[in-house]
């Protein structure tokens, strides 16, 4: 569950290293932010040293879907899976991904969220 204030990594090629979530968006009376939900994060620091080739700037507000969470998620057929750390990927104000590759692989519960476009730029899933 990512909270307000909770600090993940971004795993696309736009410059970012990690962020920290602002708000959730979408429903009102959910706080907690599970796998697949959009988030509005701020850059805390970035991971090129030279700033000019990166495509985001540090403290600058995006949008990001979260990809992989440490809390357990449980499955339809009952069966459950966890990660070892938060990661989200950078979204635009057009639903698009900011970076052109993600780096790891992506679940295939975001698949079937009608997340396309982010399944197609990644490595692989599982």
């Amino acid at each position: 569950m990512i909270q307000q204030q909770t600090v993940l990594k971004v795993v696309d090629n736009s410059g970012a290293k990690r962020v920290r979530c602002i708000k959730k968006l979408g429903k009102l009376k959910q706080t907690n932010a599970k796998l697949g939900d959009i988030i509005l994060v701020s850059i805390l620091s970035l991971r090129n040293k030279l700033k000019k080739t990166s495509k985001v700037t540090q403290g600058s507000v995006f949008k990001a879907l979260i990809m992989q969470t440490k809390r357990k998620t449980q499955k339809k057929d009952g069966s459950t899976f966890f990660y070892k750390e938060n990661i989200s990927c950078l979204i635009n104000k057009q639903g698009k991904p900011v970076g052109t590759r993600i780096l790891k692989p992506i679940s295939k519960e975001l698949r079937k969220k009608k997340f396309l476009r982010f399944v197609n730029i990644s490595v692989g899933f599982f």
